[in-house]
C-alpha cells in the first residue's frame, strides 16, 4: 500500500473505532473507558482477525488486507456503503501520479455554455475548471478570481458570499461537501497539491478544521438546495453531477429549477 493511503487508513479505522459503543456492537459496558470507542482487540475479536494484525493496519504499517478481511472489518465498524466503499478504496495499493489541474475539453465547455441552467466542471481536487452564465450569476464569476482560487471548497468555506447564498443551510451543505471530498483526499494525501488545499482550508476556515477531524465520509449524490440569490431572492435547485467519459476525474454539476 502507498503510503498516504496506509496512513490515512489507519486513521479512519481508528476515527470509526472510537465512535462506537460496546453495546452497540453487543459488547458488555463494564467500567467507565479511559479512551471513547471500541479497544483494538474488541474490534479485531469482532473482524475475526489477530491483534496484531489490526494494530498494524491502524498504525499504518506495511500490510496488504485481503477484500475479506476489509469487509469483515466493515462489519465490525458498522460502517455504511459509502464508508465501507472507502475502505475498501483505501486498502488498494495505487501509486498515483503527481496531481496535476485538468484540462476540459472544447465540446465540454460549448455543451456547458449552451445550457440555459447552471452548471460547472470540477476536478478531482474540486476545483472549479469550467463554468456557464448562469453558475457565474448564481454563485460567482470564477472569471475574476486567480486560478489557484477558483475551488469548490474554497469558495464554499472561505467566501461570505457562499455563506449569504446558502442562508441557513450553509453548515449543513458544507460539511456535507467536506465528507464528500474526503473519500477523494484520502487517496491522495500526499500530493503536495492536496496539501497546499488542506492547509489552506485549515487556516481559513474553523469549521472545516473540525470536521475534518471526524474523518466522516459521503457520496456524492443529486439532491435539492434552497438558495438566496442577492437580486432574485430565494431559488429551489434540484441539482446532480455527472461523470465524463474523456476523463473520469472531471465532473458535470448541473442545477434545474425545483
Amino acid at each position: 500500500m502507498a503510503g498516504s493511503s496506509r496512513t490515512e487508513l489507519g486513521d479512519f479505522l481508528r476515527s470509526r473505532r472510537e465512535r462506537l459503543h460496546p453495546e452497540t456492537v453487543g459488547l458488555p459496558g463494564g467500567r467507565k473507558r479511559r479512551t471513547p470507542g471500541l479497544k483494538r482487540e474488541e474490534v479485531a475479536q469482532l473482524a475475526g482477525i489477530s491483534i496484531d494484525w489490526y494494530v498494524r493496519l491502524e498504525q499504518g504499517r506495511t500490510v496488504s488486507p485481503s477484500v475479506a478481511t476489509i469487509d469483515a472489518l466493515a462489519r465490525a465498524l458498522r460502517l455504511d456503503k459509502a464508508e465501507h466503499a472507502h475502505l475498501r478504496e483505501l486498502a488498494r495499493n495505487a501509486d498515483h501520479r503527481a496531481f496535476s489541474r485538468e484540462t476540459v475539453p472544447d465540446v465540454i465547455h460549448r455543451m456547458i455554455q449552451g445550457l440555459e441552467h447552471p452548471a460547472y466542471v470540477t476536478g478531482r481536487r474540486w476545483d472549479v475548471l469550467a463554468w456557464n452564465a448562469a453558475a457565474a450569476d448564481l454563485f460567482m464569476d470564477f472569471g475574476r478570481l486567480a486560478e489557484a482560487d477558483r475551488n469548490v471548497l474554497v469558495y464554499v468555506l472561505t467566501d461570505p458570499g457562499a455563506r449569504r447564498i446558502f442562508g441557513a443551510s450553509w453548515a449543513d451543505e458544507a460539511k456535507r461537501m467536506v465528507a464528500q471530498f474526503r473519500a477523494t483526499h484520502d487517496l491522495w494525501a500526499d500530493d503536495p497539491a492536496f496539501l497546499e488545499l488542506l492547509e489552506r482550508l485549515r487556516s481559513k476556515s474553523p469549521e472545516f478544521a473540525l470536521w475534518w477531524e471526524a474523518h466522516d465520509i459521503r457520496q456524492v449524490a443529486a439532491g435539492q438546495k434552497l438558495l438566496n440569490h442577492p437580486q432574485k431572492g430565494a431559488l429551489r435547485f434540484e441539482y446532480a453531477s455527472f461523470q465524463s467519459n474523456d476523463n473520469p476525474a472531471l465532473k458535470l454539476v448541473i442545477y434545474t429549477p425545483g
